[in-house]
C-alpha cells in the first residue's frame, strides 16, 4: 500500500517553540476528519482488507485502542515517572476486537467519547506541563507533553493516510 510503516518513523523533539495550541487543534479535528471520510464512503468498502492489513474500520478501532495509552502517558510525564508505560507492539486489543462488527458510527462516537476524555485531561493545564518530560520504552529519547501529542497526531494522521490508501485501492479494483 506504500507509504513509510509507523515503526519505521524518526521523531525529532527538539524543537522548543510552544506549539502546543496547534497540536491540540489537530487532535480535535481528528474525529471530524474521520466522520468526514467514512460519510463519504460506501459502507461495503470499510470491512474489506487489503494484504492482511487492517479494513478502514479497524484502523478507526485501532485508534480508539491506543487512547488509553496516551493518557497513562501523559499521566506518566505528569507525575514525574521516568519511563512512560509501554505499548503492546504486536496490537493485540486491535487484533481481537472485531472491530468490523461494529458499524462506522459506533466507531466514531467510541473514538470521540474516548478522545474527549483526553482533550479534557489537557484542557488549561500549566506551560510548565508541556514541557515536562518522561521517556518512551522504545524511542529512548526525551518526549515532552507537547512531543508526546505530537506523537498522537502524527498517529491520527498515519491511520487517516492508511485509511485513504485503502479507498483508492479499492476504487480502482472496481
Amino acid at each position: 500500500m506504500g507509504g513509510l510503516k509507523w515503526f519505521d518513523r524518526k521523531f525529532d523533539f527538539r524543537f522548543t517553540d510552544n506549539i502546543f495550541p496547534m497540536i491540540r487543534e489537530r487532535l480535535v479535528g481528528t474525529p471530524v476528519r474521520l466522520y468526514s471520510k467514512i460519510n463519504a464512503l460506501p459502507p461495503d468498502l470499510l470491512e474489506i482488507k487489503i494484504d492482511s492489513s487492517w479494513s478502514i474500520k479497524e484502523n478507526i478501532g485501532h485508534l480508539t485502542d491506543l487512547e488509553p495509552l496516551w493518557q497513562k502517558r501523559f499521566n506518566d510525564i505528569i507525575s514525574g515517572n521516568e519511563y512512560m508505560t509501554s505499548t503492546d507492539l504486536a496490537n493485540s486489543k486491535t487484533e481481537l476486537a472485531d472491530h468490523n462488527s461494529k458499524t462506522s458510527d459506533e466507531l466514531i462516537y467510541e473514538f470521540s467519547e474516548i478522545r474527549s476524555e483526553t482533550l479534557s485531561m489537557l484542557e488549561n493545564i500549566p506551560e510548565e506541563f508541556i514541557f515536562k518530560f518522561s521517556l518512551p520504552p522504545r524511542l529512548k529519547t526525551p518526549m515532552r507533553t507537547m512531543d508526546l501529542f505530537l506523537f498522537v497526531a502524527e498517529h491520527d494522521d498515519h491511520h487517516l493516510a492508511r485509511m485513504t490508501a485503502i479507498e483508492k485501492l479499492l476504487r480502482n479494483a472496481n
